[in-house]
């Protein structure tokens, strides 16, 4: 599978799109070596209305569109936490189930995961263990 990935910087107005494809370790990588902590900092250093992001980054899948993201904030403890938001095609009822069903792209997210169980959530996507995620965000 091969995927692209953007980055919600906190300073860019614009989301920034790499335009090129990446391999499941590649993004392992990314993600990984990103610096969360750094990025956080220096929106410390900024009035709020300056700051249009957390850190995040975001990886899609080529073919299917499916896309995990994960985000960076500190919580109270002013301790490194991330949100993880997955969007993937879902059959939902359509009218109570009345008129069947309809597949529709959704978005779900979970807050309050470390880097580790973060980047263990990041792999159960791009190896696409989708059944894992869909535990995760039922």
């Amino acid at each position: 599978m091969k995927f692209t990935y953007s980055i919600c910087d906190p300073l860019e107005k614009e989301i920034i799109k790499t335009g090129k494809e990446y391999h499941a370790h590649e993004i392992l990588k990314i993600a990984s070596e990103y610096p969360w902590i750094e990025k956080l900092r220096i929106t410390e250093q900024f009035k709020p209305e300056e700051i249009h992001y957390n850190p995040s980054l975001d990886f899609q899948q080529v073919n299917s569109k499916s896309s995990f993201a994960i985000t960076a904030n500190f919580n109270d403890k002013k301790e490194l936490e991330f949100s993880l938001w997955y969007r993937r095609p879902k059959n939902i009822k359509v009218l109570f189930g009345l008129l069947g069903n309809k597949e529709k792209m959704v978005l779900d997210d979970r807050w309050g995961y470390d880097l580790e169980t973060s980047l263990i959530h990041l792999n159960d996507f791009t190896t696409g263990n989708n059944e894992k995620l869909e535990q995760l965000f039922s």
